[in-house]
């Protein structure tokens, strides 16, 4: 039987994007932080993008203020944001690829390539308390990298995943199962606490939910357009229960 323990974090940023698309203050993200802590979620993920195309500096200091469960601040590795970081100081901060182009985060961070930038990058974020992830694609070479910078947690992106699901290409959907699977248990066997994220539907959840090593889902875009047609807190509801049944 896998470990019973999985949190579900949820992700607000789009809420956020509903907002600004009128512009205003309605729908509020940290209204549905509240929510969502309410129905259940046992986190609030929060994406600061250098071009505050959703979330804003406001919204995170509103949700450091207002929520009582912890906030994991997602976040580029740049000048700006670190400083951002350690002053709110969240609970955990997800450090993320971006780029300004792209519609969402599109890939997993190259951190081979910058071990020596993050490791340097990082150490002041770890040494203020905050717990520092890895946002990462199924690839053993960035996970020995995070491992060796300091990470404590690894996310591993399952979008490839989930998008070969929705094309209906099932060959390519399992052998990125296969792959979220095998890294997983390579990633833990090195110390790290590992979670997953990123386009996780109630079609895709479940095969995620029931690899032991994960301790944590961040879930985002899907609940809030489903939270269009039942509400945030079934929407929430239904993926608690997807990932119990998971974990039975």
């Amino acid at each position: 039987m896998a470990d019973a323990t999985l949190r579900l974090g949820v992700n607000i940023d789009h809420v956020a994007t509903l907002r600004n698309a009128r512009g205003g203050a309605v729908p509020d993200p940290v209204r549905a932080a509240l929510m969502a802590q309410t129905a259940g979620a046992d986190g609030i993920t929060a994406h600061l993008r250098e071009d505050r195309r959703h979330i804003v500096d406001a919204d995170i200091e509103a949700l450091m203020d207002q929520i009582s469960i912890p906030l994991n601040f997602e976040m580029a590795a740049t000048e700006e944001m670190q400083k951002i970081a350690l002053h709110h100081k969240p609970h955990a901060v997800c450090i993320v690829p971006e780029k300004r182009e792209e519609r969402t985060t599109e890939g997993g961070l190259e951190v081979a390539r910058e071990e020596n930038r993050l490791a340097h990058f990082i150490a002041p974020l770890r040494d203020a308390g905050c717990r520092v992830s890895i946002f990462i694609g199924a690839d053993a070479k960035q996970i020995e990298a995070a491992n060796r910078i300091g990470a404590e947690v690894i996310e591993l992106h399952t979008g490839a995943y989930c998008d070969a699901h929705a094309e209906g290409d099932f060959a390519t959907r399992d052998r990125e199962l296969v792959a979220l699977c095998e890294m997983a248990t390579y990633a833990h066997s090195l110390g790290l606490e590992v979670h997953a994220g990123h386009g996780l539907t109630y079609d895709t959840v479940e095969p995620i939910a029931a690899l032991p090593e994960v301790k944590e889902l961040n879930i985002g875009h899907f609940l809030i357009g489903e939270a269009v047609f039942r509400g945030l807190e079934s929407a929430i509801s239904e993926m608690r229960r997807l990932m119990e049944v998971a974990r039975s």
